[in-house]
């Protein structure tokens, strides 16, 4: 069977760095906030080519804080609106209703899986704040139109960045396309740690200065607390493991562009339907996602062929019981989407026989 992600063998190439790094942080005696959280938030900044990176427990506590620190700076408030893709995961969502704000669900592209630029205006109100861009399965999905709309109308651009971890718009990595933006360096990411963490990134000095306190219990000086805080903080191991692994990100990003050229070249088969993508820097395929109408079919073809499959994602948020109020609401596009797609392998530590087998399997379904 080849499995749908194999972090062992993702890992593998840097496990005597890992454990020496990791062996360095065990001897140093400090385990939160050290120098090696300075040092890759410093490291990571400079990658994205932004002043500020705030390290946090996790990504969804890094959009949680943005989030949050516009209401310290009197930029966003209850009741306000944040517009979002309908067809993200929950946690692009979580963290606007967390922050007692309003999402509000735009329609995707169905070619491109992003949000439909096209349909933002139509869904900006006088309470709306933000528009919150994820880039979806490691495409970018900010535009000079969506910005041009964000002016227009004096809205922020917060990114979600969980799945594109180096990818770019015009020379500029994501990160650094919007106002702020939130990154998950969960183990499966581009950039992935061994265990859960995040980060913030943004050019707003302001604003990095109040997350960093909000991440450590409201304070910058210890045991004197500015503002109601949580505790969100990077911690000394993972950030020792990225920074270790960031400066193979590009190299990694690279691989699964290519394996992906292969998927799109030698995959003919007119019951799939594969992603509109430009085969450069602005996706790095953290997934590669096809649409099968009779998804469960191809999904036991593939299984009986050896090789693994995962559903991102069965049920769209505005069909989960967390959010019933949306229930009456209709988003054709997002459920054709979640009814149809399916994630083929693809890691940079696949085979070229791997590869080849994927592509043979998928040549061969018949519906």
């Amino acid at each position: 069977m080849i499995p749908f992600l194999d972090l062992e063998r993702v890992n593998s190439p840097y496990k005597k760095k890992l454990i020496d790094t990791i062996t360095k942080v065990i001897d140093s005696g400090m385990y939160i906030l050290g120098k090696r959280v300075e040092n890759f938030e410093k490291e990571f900044a400079k990658y994205c080519g932004v002043k500020e990176t705030i390290g946090t427990g996790n990504g969804l506590d890094a959009l949680t804080l943005i989030i949050r620190a516009y209401k310290e700076l009197g930029v966003f408030s209850e009741g306000g609106e944040i517009l979002v893709p309908a067809n993200t995961y929950i946690a692009s969502i979580l963290p606007i209703t967390e922050n007692r704000l309003k999402p509000i669900l735009v329609e995707p592209n169905i070619n491109t899986y992003n949000i439909d630029v096209n349909l933002l205006e139509e869904k900006i109100t006088d309470k709306t704040r933000a528009i919150l861009v994820v880039h979806l399965y490691g495409q970018v999905a900010y535009s000079d139109e969506m910005q041009k709309i964000a002016d227009k109308h004096d809205l922020k651009i917060i990114e979600d960045c969980a799945q594109a971890h180096g990818a770019e718009y015009n020379g500029r990595k994501i990160g650094n396309l919007g106002d702020a933006s939130g990154f998950s360096f969960y183990p499966s990411k581009p950039l992935g740690a061994l265990g859960d963490a995040g980060g913030v990134t943004t050019n707003d000095a302001k604003l990095a200065e109040i997350i960093r306190a909000l991440r450590n219990y409201g304070s910058h000086r210890k045991y004197y607390n500015q503002y109601l805080g949580v505790n969100s903080r990077l911690d000394e191991l993972q950030a020792a493991v990225l920074s270790v692994k960031l400066k193979y990100l590009d190299r990694d990003n690279d691989k699964r562009r290519e394996i992906a050229r292969q998927y799109l070249e030698n995959i003919n088969n007119n019951k799939l339907t594969f992603p509109q993508a430009k085969m450069d820097r602005s996706h790095v395929w953290h997934l590669f996602v096809v649409r099968a109408k009779d998804r469960g079919s191809f999904q036991k073809h593939l299984t009986y062929n050896g090789i693994e499959t995962i559903i991102h994602y069965p049920l769209p948020p505005h069909k989960q019981k967390a959010y019933f109020n949306w229930n009456d609401e209709q988003y054709p596009i997002t459920e054709e989407i979640h009814n149809t797609v399916i994630s083929l392998p693809l890691h940079s530590a696949l085979t070229e026989e791997e590869v080849a087998k994927v592509i043979e399997a998928c040549n061969s379904y018949g519906g």
